[in-house]
């Protein structure tokens, strides 16, 4: 299980219902937009500051991103 590519949906999943788009969310984290895109694709993986950023912006705890992987990861082990 690739849990960078987990972590990568998850901040999708929170960044699309808070209605942001990529660049929007790297503005709000400052970061680059570029590594958003690498984050939710997997291809980058971030250290906790990062994460706290993530978090902040979105306005939700840290934890939800690994609640939310955990619950993806599960989903993930179903289909196999």
């Amino acid at each position: 299980m690739d849990y960078k590519v987990l972590f990568g949906a998850a901040v999708k999943i929170y960044r699309k219902e808070a209605g942001l788009s990529q660049e929007e969310l790297a503005a709000l984290s400052k970061l680059d937009r570029t590594y958003i895109s690498g984050i939710e694709r997997g291809v980058r993986n971030p250290t906790l500051l990062t994460i706290y950023r993530l978090a902040t912006a979105l306005e939700i705890g840290p934890e939800a991103f690994f609640t939310t992987i955990s619950n993806l990861a599960e989903i993930e082990e179903d289909r196999h």
